[in-house]
């Protein structure tokens, strides 16, 4: 265990986080004292070389009204990039009890793409105040940011870059890089642009390094250079930069001229975010739920969830109604009739999973759909196959009625193929419909397989066994 005195001469990751990667308790007590005696200066050696990550999970580890008193104890000191790394809840609650003036000085220090990050969920009114502290240049350049749609590549573009005339030489743009003060903190390639800002083509860094002086630049431009549009979608962006292996991509407004520039540590961000909404969704969750978030807010977006799903199981328990009789007579229809319905809503979610990543990413389209949607079917047969000897062996053991055992054999191959098919197809026609399967698929999936596999079941037994 560190003691007090340890951790402050230790101002770094290794004595804040614990073996498996948590942070430290003794050093969240530490930092927490450091704030509550208002001591600047030692938390200047706690925490005054963290990176940004580390600073972030500090902060959400944190009593939430320390948070604030961090930020003013460290002053020019902290990096605000950290607000980047913390649940969006944390960092709204954070800027809520900052001064617009300390916000603004924080965020002028950040490159633009982070600093639209951090104001784009505020209030309308707290970005005015925030933004009317900044330099009229700074000023506008985030204002035109913030006006780009919500998860466009405007949003996520720096407007920091090197933009340079078709006309130097790498002598002169070497040059050029040199002298200049205000470069942005990295950059892998040099953009060319006309006397209209209108982009011509992009030059590699390690290919203008690599060449003699005197060289023009229009030698080395790739003028074909992908790109994007200020508009585009960031999930359209982030499948261009997997499919042309890119670091970077110039971002270009509907005239095609140059107005920012985005860069691979942006699109792994929003690859996981997307990841993440998918999975969200499928769960029932909405994709901005938070840890931080309250009981309140956690209830109101899980609950219209659970209404629907609630639908679903009464579809369900009016099938089952049906056959009440027939259950009545053979009570084990009323034990088994539970695990083909289990089975088949695991086999189509299993597909469903699939299908809705496969739709998210494009690989799944109506070119091939058809072929898919073949083989899942086939899976289903083939795995409705296998349980149908497992199960039927088990049923006739269990209740020592051999036909039983073919009963649920054969609905246990029906329920399985239905739901593989059933995973694939719905996805396909919310997608054509216009919407999110990822969102809508679930509830839909659920009442197919429940109501066929309980139909199927309960169907089978109550003509084989003559219970109607």
């Amino acid at each position: 265990m560190l003691d007090q005195e340890a951790m402050t001469a230790a101002p770094d990751a290794g004595a804040m986080r614990d073996e498996s990667g948590a942070v430290r308790s003794e050093f969240v007590a530490a930092v927490s004292g450091a704030i509550a005696g208002r001591d600047g200066e030692r938390l200047r050696a706690l925490i005054g070389r963290l990176h940004e990550a580390d600073t972030g999970d500090l902060l959400e580890a944190l009593d939430p009204a320390l948070r604030p008193k961090l930020i003013e104890l460290m002053g020019a000191d902290f990096d605000f990039s950290a607000l980047t790394e913390v649940d969006d809840t944390v960092r709204e609650e954070i800027l809520e009890e900052l001064p617009a003036q300390a916000v603004a000085d924080g965020v002028r220090e950040l490159d633009s793409d982070d600093a639209v990050y951090i104001l784009e969920d505020l209030p309308a009114q707290d970005q005015s105040e925030i933004l009317a502290q900044l330099p009229f240049r700074e000023r506008v350049a985030l204002e035109k940011s913030l006006k780009y749609p919500d998860g466009s590549a405007g949003r996520r573009m720096q407007v920091d870059l090197i933009a340079i005339p078709p006309s130097w030489t790498v002598g002169e743009t070497i040059d050029f890089m040199r002298e200049t003060a205000d470069l942005p903190e990295r950059f892998y390639e040099i953009f060319v642009v006309d006397s209209g800002n209108r982009f011509l083509g992009a030059v590699p860094l390690d290919r203008l390094l690599r060449t003699e002086r005197p060289v023009g630049i229009p030698t080395l431009m790739e003028p074909d250079r992908r790109r994007v549009h200020a508009v585009d979608d960031q999930e359209e962006v982030a499948r261009q930069f997997e499919r042309y292996n890119l670091v970077s991509a110039p971002v270009l407004d509907a005239d095609d001229r140059l107005v920012g520039v985005i860069t691979v540590d942006d699109i792994v961000d929003v690859i996981e975010e997307e990841a993440e909404e998918d999975i969200k969704a499928l769960g029932g969750v909405k994709a901005d739920e938070e840890l931080s978030d309250s009981v309140a807010e956690i209830v109101r977006s899980r609950f219209p969830w659970l209404v629907a799903n609630l639908g679903c199981a009464l579809i369900a328990a009016w099938v089952i109604g049906q056959f009440t009789g027939s259950i009545e007579k053979m009570v084990a229809l009323a034990v088994l009739m539970p695990i083909v319905a289990s089975m088949g809503g695991n086999a189509a979610t299993q597909t469903m999973t699939v299908a809705v990543r496969a739709l998210a990413t494009r690989e799944l389209s109506a070119a091939n759909a058809w072929r898919v949607a073949r083989r899942e079917l086939m899976v289903g047969a083939v795995n409705g196959l296998g349980f149908a000897l497992i199960m039927g062996a088990v049923a006739a053991f269990w209740f020592n009625v051999t036909d039983l055992g073919l009963v649920i054999g054969l609905a246990m191959v029906f329920v399985l193929a239905m739901a593989a098919l059933g995973g694939i197809v719905i996805p396909l026609l919310l997608t054509r419909l216009g919407i999110d399967p990822a969102v809508s698929s679930g509830p839909f999936v659920t009442t197919i397989t429940d109501v066929v596999g309980f139909f199927s079941f309960l169907g089978i037994a109550t003509l084989w066994f003559g219970l109607a």
